[in-house]
């Protein structure tokens, strides 16, 4: 495939042309830092301590780790899927074209669109109201209504940076993943001066009793790690953008994953080996106090501090820019495919994006924010997990053996172990979290069926 596409008719999901609209402008260095800074929000400094919890001490390390197994062979699913059909909407496409030869192309991709509309506003609230949490560390008299307004304007703002071309979108993603390395770089030279290793590794007995316990333990926490991993896939929603996507989709993804998986493993440390990990699971501005408390002064610290929350504050807008900016290529993917409503198929006649898809999941987003973070972490990973991610682990297999007119320019290492681990990695997680969770995603499932039911009868109706 071209790298460099001719504008306007980048080359669809299944081969064919993908219409008029959209551009090839996306790079290795753009797709890399687009996963990065999707990944490296606000997800991993708001998730330490609760992780910190779940594993009740220091050794956070081994839910970082599972969930580094996971991100990896999951991206491999992701790599191989993207690299075989670069079409705008991710998933959705992979579903589509993966379960069409039995007759369930339809629904799959129905329910995909169904979990993302729950997904989408949930992944971006969850954000903003992070953001609103951080801001407390300065705003310390900040009101509850003033806090859900501050997370709701943090969604229009991001969605309005984004109603730009593609290529300003890229220069822009790299600008952020400057400052989101900045930031964390800053956290770890700091805590590498004068952390204690002995306290970062005194783990408790139970951490070395691989029993049935500490599993269920690392399952729980491995849901909050993957929360924050969650990201590395984001470039596969916007395949129809991307150059030579067969070679860049898998290496970004790779990457992405590895470089991320370092910086939280080292940060993590370096946390636990300042605060007492005791102290560090109450925290709601871990990253903010740790900062603070390498100052011996208490008025540089507080400075310190207070910088170091405004540059939090810059990463989890710039992890909601990435965020708003994959989820709003879904809709309108789904709408051209004649699934979705037509509305969503528009694209800015001059800037070439999405623009009513874009709006529209940048502002459904700020109801959302008026509700606490709670169960949202939890919730939206098995969701996904059972709308989602075990079915794309399938799609890898059943797209290459019944589908022998896609391309293939891409295959995993070890085919097809990366997606059995994944799949399986992905079912522990979902049955080790929370029951309610659950409960909740099997209903949500049984209300996309019945939606995609209802779905059905309207167009048979109109055909």
């Amino acid at each position: 495939m071209s790298t460099d596409a001719t504008r306007g008719h980048a080359t669809g999901a299944a081969g064919g042309p993908a219409g008029p609209g959209l551009d090839r402008a996306i790079g290795m260095l753009q797709a890399t830092a687009t996963n990065i800074i999707s990944m490296v929000g606000v997800g991993p400094f708001l998730t330490i301590p609760f992780m910190v919890a779940a594993m009740n001490g220091p050794h956070v390390i081994y839910a970082w780790l599972a969930g580094l197994v996971l991100a990896l062979a999951d991206g491999m699913v992701y790599a191989q899927l993207g690299a075989s059909l670069p079409g705008s909407g991710g998933g959705y496409v992979y579903l589509r074209e993966a379960f069409q030869p039995f007759g369930l192309g339809r629904l799959m991709s129905f329910l995909f669109i169904f979990q993302t509309l729950l997904v989408a506003p949930l992944s971006v609230a969850s954000g903003a109201v992070g953001f609103a949490d951080y801001l407390q560390f300065v705003w310390t008299t900040m009101s509850p209504l003033q806090h859900n307004l501050v997370a709701a304007t943090v969604c229009v703002a991001t969605t309005a940076l984004l109603w730009r071309h593609i290529s300003g979108i890229g220069r822009l993603a790299v600008v952020m993943l400057a400052v989101v390395l900045g930031t964390v770089g800053w956290v770890i030279v700091a805590g590498l001066v004068n952390f204690s290793p002995a306290q970062a590794f005194d783990f408790p007995p139970e951490a070395y009793a691989f029993d049935g316990g500490l599993f269920r333990s690392i399952g729980a926490a491995a849901i909050l790690a993957m929360y924050s991993y969650g990201g590395y896939n984001q470039i596969c929603n916007l395949g129809d953008e991307v150059k030579d996507p067969g070679r860049t989709i898998p290496r970004s993804i790779v990457l992405s994953t590895l470089l991320v998986a370092v910086i939280y493993i080292v940060m993590t440390t370096v946390i636990v080996g300042m605060i007492p990990w005791t102290e560090v699971k109450t925290s709601r501005t871990i990253a903010s106090l740790f900062i603070q408390r390498t100052f011996t002064d208490p008025e540089s610290g507080r400075l310190a501090g207070i910088a170091m929350t405004a540059l939090i504050l810059f990463v989890s807008a710039s992890s909601l820019y990435a965020l708003i900016l994959g989820y709003s290529r879904i809709p309108y993917a789904a709408a051209k495919d004649g699934n979705f409503f037509r509305l969503f198929a528009h694209v800015h006649p001059t800037k070439h994006f999405p623009d009513v898809s874009l709006a529209t999941i940048g502002l459904i987003a700020i109801p959302f924010c008026f509700f606490s973070l709670g169960q949202i972490v939890s919730w939206l990973v098995q969701v996904q997990i059972l709308l989602q991610f075990i079915w794309q682990c399938a799609a890898v297999v059943l797209l290459r053996r019944y589908r022998p007119d896609v391309p293939q320019p891409f295959t995993m290492a070890l085919y097809p172990w990366p997606a059995v681990l994944s799949g399986s990695l992905w079912l522990f997680i979902f049955f080790t979290g929370p029951r309610d969770g659950i409960v909740f995603s099997f209903a949500f499932l049984l209300a996309g069926v019945a939606a995609y039911l209802v779905f059905s009868r309207g167009r048979a109706a109109t055909a």
